[in-house]
């Protein structure tokens, strides 16, 4: 009886994973094993990887990333001007703490994407907040923000992510409403958060892409300068996998 008012008042705290091991092991008798100080910090680290397990999966789905991309993973065995050292350098994340951003470029099928979303898991992992978007849509759902008046608070979500991914960067080109908004998006994170770019459009065409002389080397200034770059060449990965199937 007395065990199982200790077990209800742990749910009752939100200790969850404390309980459930606690019951556990009453169940199976297996108390007997422990000290006391080895119990309390078995059951101490239980909870604490709970609730960080529980806090990673939150991170994730926040980002919305649309591959389950790891560091680990990267295939390195395919010809494309990916260097591992470089890349498991930017793995561990330095990058992040002194807000720097990254710029991928390379031709359709290249693994931009997948090496952007494997960043932004690692960051989840080690507990930063992340979103992963493709930028034409993000443009687009900030532009009906300033419709309904939504814009300011739309910005200071994308300000407070600790890395914000944006793909398929000049798919589409940018009229004056997105360039402005790309600006305040940019200019917001600005040596405050670290910002990665995949585009299939080479940087050195951005400035044309962009339009707007001045504003574009506003956004370039700001993005271009303080990045880490990845250039991919050779074939699409798609079409390795088209043909082994």
């Amino acid at each position: 009886m007395e065990q199982n008012q200790t077990i209800n008042k742990l749910r009752q705290m939100r200790l969850s994973a404390m309980a459930d091991l606690h019951y556990q092991y009453m169940q199976t008798h297996q108390l007997q094993k422990f000290t006391a100080d080895e119990y309390l910090a078995l059951l101490a680290q239980h909870e604490w990887e709970d609730r960080q397990n529980k806090k990673t999966d939150r991170l994730r789905k926040t980002a919305r990333f649309k591959q389950n991309a790891a560091i680990a993973e990267v295939d390195y065995s395919h010809v494309r001007n990916l260097d591992k050292n470089m890349f498991d350098r930017l793995g561990t994340l330095g990058f992040l703490k002194k807000k720097e951003n990254i710029i991928l470029t390379g031709p359709s099928g290249v693994g931009k994407s997948y090496l952007a979303q494997a960043l932004g898991n690692q960051a989840c992992l080690l507990g930063y907040k992340a979103l992963y978007t493709n930028t034409a849509r993000l443009l687009a759902k900030m532009k009906l923000s300033k419709v309904d008046g939504t814009y300011i608070k739309e910005l200071k979500k994308l300000q407070g992510m600790d890395l914000l991914i944006l793909d398929d960067f000049g798919l589409q080109a940018f009229d004056q409403h997105a360039r402005e908004t790309l600006m305040d998006i940019i200019d917001d994170r600005f040596d405050q958060n670290s910002t990665v770019v995949a585009s299939q459009i080479p940087v050195a065409t951005w400035y044309d892409l962009i339009g707007e002389g001045t504003i574009a080397d506003a956004i370039l200034d700001r993005l271009v300068n303080s990045s880490h770059r990845i250039d991919l060449k050779g074939e699409s990965l798609r079409k390795g996998i088209l043909k082994n199937e």
